[in-house]
């Protein structure tokens, strides 16, 4: 049995980059695998020519293509890797490509180096915030591991529906949403490896009907994971709001969150202090985590603060009852929100002076 194309990109998912621990293939890193007659040519883009792992990578590709061989029962194979080098980062490199929603014009992912910092809460109420705004605004709820959408959004008594094979987004609070949590059943842990986990987030980015949007917001899983790199590689992203409470551990995380998406060319919009302080039902303000860490931090790191958030009761309610819009009926909740929205609608508009990003077109309303 004669071996194909399609057998050469198996092989080529069983070998690693040494540096990053995925395979190439997941990576992006194979441009073309074909047969010419018994010679296997592989075109391998790597991100830096003077690539130290070149060799071994090499010798790898060679040892995983004649094992598929003999696996298939081919013969008399011999492998030819031909090396090129793209230094640009992943979310540059989508920018420079088809984007395959070319009807959304802004795409914010919200992201956190760690979990329990309120992440998905930021996510959903900007979204919201930018719809009451005038912004015609989607919501996809990227955390595949644990999607927070359904219960925030109020999302359990309505059923999933497609069009000509699209999903059809869930219309609720003024925006669209899509989450995995209404793909699968509610108590089923998602226990995905990599490559399953870049398919669930590519096919919920890629294949849901979001018709005309001027922003996109993308909740993503929190840390510094494979669909983050997928979004990079994927979608042409405006930029990153980055969320953290004040304590040092959580800035400790956030560091890292911002480094990545300054690595993968993702431009970081600013940061959010979440439960910077909780106030009581007296109206008087506490510091429970030392209010203000978030924003020494991104004032270290020089990436904007886009504003602080406290703990209120009336937030938490809202969340659980998957009635978001009830938090504009606080005063001081709602224009914290709306202050928030606002500041990251500024930083898009800082982002797109140099023409490269088109800015949405919004009509503010009064609520």
């Amino acid at each position: 049995m004669p071996l194909t194309s399609s057998h050469l990109t198996q092989a080529l998912k069983t070998v690693l980059d040494p540096d990053l621990g995925k395979d190439l293939v997941t990576l992006g890193m194979v441009k073309s695998a074909e047969m010419a007659g018994n010679v296997a040519r592989v075109g391998v883009e790597l991100t830096t020519p003077a690539c130290p792992m070149k060799d071994k990578i090499r010798s790898d590709i060679e040892l995983a293509i004649r094992n598929k061989a003999q696996e298939i029962g081919a013969g008399g194979v011999s492998v030819e890797v031909a090396f090129t080098a793209d230094v640009r980062r992943p979310n540059e490199k989508t920018r420079g490509e088809s984007n395959p929603l070319p009807n959304v014009r802004q795409i914010i992912a919200v992201g956190a180096g760690k979990g329990g910092v309120g992440k998905s809460t930021i996510a959903v109420n900007l979204a919201v915030s930018l719809a009451r705004l005038g912004a015609r605004t989607g919501l996809l709820d990227g955390d595949i591991y644990g999607p927070s959408a359904p219960t925030m959004l109020g999302l359990s008594a309505l059923g999933t529906q497609t069009r000509d094979n699209l999903l059809l987004p869930f219309q609720v609070h003024g925006i669209k949403a899509m989450t995995i949590g209404k793909l699968v059943d509610a108590d089923k842990p998602l226990i995905w490896r990599g490559p399953m986990a870049h398919g669930a987030f590519k096919q919920l980015a890629t294949q849901t009907e979001w018709g005309e949007l001027d922003y996109l917001i993308v909740d993503l899983p929190p840390g510094t994971g494979d669909v983050p790199l997928t979004l990079s590689q994927l979608l042409p992203l405006t930029g990153a709001v980055i969320v953290c409470t004040p304590q040092q551990v959580a800035q400790d995380d956030a560091r890292r969150a911002v480094r990545m998406f300054q690595q993968l060319g993702v431009e970081v919009l600013g940061v959010v202090e979440n439960m910077s302080y909780f106030v009581d039902d007296n109206g008087q303000e506490h510091d429970l985590f030392g209010r203000g860490g978030a924003q020494i931090m991104a004032e270290t790191m020089q990436v904007p603060f886009l504003g602080a958030l406290p703990l209120r009761t009336q937030l938490r309610v809202h969340s659980d009852s998957g009635t978001p819009l009830a938090n504009w009926d606080h005063p001081s909740l709602g224009a914290e929100l709306d202050r928030l929205a606002k500041n990251v609608a500024s930083q898009v508009s800082i982002a797109s002076l140099g023409g490269k990003y088109m800015m949405p077109t919004l009509s503010v309303r009064s609520s």
